[in-house]
């Protein structure tokens, strides 16, 4: 994509959040005009080939565009990290009928969740027991997901779930029988994402909403999605902290106190270096990561762990320096600095929390040692 357009759309997810982020988190919702619209232009999924209406970008680039949004919004860009992970897996999973038919969709302003956690499956995804089962010409699908992101707003929802011996991943409309949706009332983060615990009652659909067969490794397609999803919550986090290194500089520099502005005291200051110190640290494993994306190297699983583990660490770590600085003036709900400190802690837990991001990257210690 031209640098100039790419310039464009960026402006204008800044003009579509405005000054409306903080209105947007104390109410829990986002506008579905906003969401269509950015969807409709293919914003949501950024990655998506041209030739099914996304913008074609890869992973630097997509990164910084999600970085920009969660520099705005956090609620706004978990939507877009479950957009891009829904398309992503179909992608990756679907057949050449399925890729034209769904990515249009979802390039088209259609709006779509992915199901992996379940009420007794969470860090252990091995332990999912959401069933979707062949029936003649139909297969069946029966279960419960919890903690869906976007799913409140969803047109389509990606579910992960046994089938037979192995694993499927089916495209299941949000409006067929049997789809029950209850959206989580104030979350901890991301408030406007649209969380939501969804209940599949003997939900038929066609045998054609499977993606590329049956009987797949549950390992390898939960992989498939949680790739994407970490690499995009990697970057949201260096949003979140370049919008607390913003407000928190723009703050230190005119606030005075004792004479002389904040950020002019030694231990204020401290606070404000350990913020760009956060920032860049961030972006660099997040570009290194996109990088052996792009690349195709064996190192690209590892380095988006990396850089997942290592960005929402530090958000967390800079929202609260930022809210110190800010002190009583961030100390609102729905400023800035109070939604980041909430978004990012949100962010070490979910696509992996930080002890499994952990585990892996221990493991794979081991491995080059031997």
């Amino acid at each position: 994509m031209a640098p100039e357009r790419l310039a464009d759309e960026r402006a204008l997810v800044a003009a579509l959040v405005g000054d409306q982020a903080d209105s947007w988190d104390v109410a829990g919702l986002l506008p579905g005009e906003v969401l269509r619209e950015l969807g409709d232009r293919g914003l949501l999924c950024p990655q998506v080939p041209t030739e099914h209406g996304g913008l074609g970008l890869d992973s630097l680039a997509c990164g910084e565009f999600t970085a920009h949004a969660g520099s705005l919004c956090s609620s706004l860009r978990s939507v877009m990290t479950s957009q891009g992970m829904a398309a992503w897996t179909i992608q990756r999973l679907g057949d050449a009928d399925q890729r034209s038919t769904y990515l249009a969709r979802l390039t088209g302003g259609e709006l779509a969740a992915v199901g992996f956690s379940e009420p007794e499956a969470g860090s252990d995804l091995s332990a999912i027991g959401t069933e979707i089962r062949q029936d003649g010409d139909s297969v069946v699908v029966s279960g419960q997901k919890v903690w869906m992101t976007a799913a409140h707003y969803a047109d389509l929802l990606v579910v992960f779930g046994r089938h037979g011996d192995g694993a499927a991943a089916v495209v299941v409309p949000a409006s067929a029988p049997g789809v029950h949706v209850e959206r989580i009332a104030e979350p901890l983060g991301c408030r406007a994402a649209g969380h939501a615990n969804v209940r599949f009652d003997s939900v038929r659909l066609p045998r054609n909403s499977v993606l590329g067969g049956t009987g797949q490794s549950l390992a390898l397609l939960v992989t498939t999605a949680l790739a994407y999803g970490r690499m995009s919550v990697a970057w949201g986090c260096v949003g979140i902290l370049r919008a607390c290194l913003a407000a928190a500089s723009g703050h230190a520099a005119s606030r005075r106190q004792f004479g002389k502005p904040l950020a002019e005291h030694q231990l204020v200051a401290r606070h404000l270096a350990e913020l760009l110190v956060a920032e860049q640290v961030a972006t660099r494993a997040c570009e290194h990561a996109s990088r052996c994306w792009d690349s195709g190297s064996p190192d690209a699983v590892v380095s988006t762990v990396l850089a997942k583990h290592v960005s929402s660490g530090q958000a967390v770590a800079g929202a609260a320096s930022a809210v110190q600085v800010l002190a009583s003036a961030g100390a609102r709900d729905g400023h800035v600095v109070a939604r980041a400190y909430r978004d990012a802690k949100l962010m070490e837990v979910i696509e992996g929390s930080s002890e499994i991001c952990q585990l892996i990257l221990a493991q794979h210690a081991l491995t080059a040692a031997r």
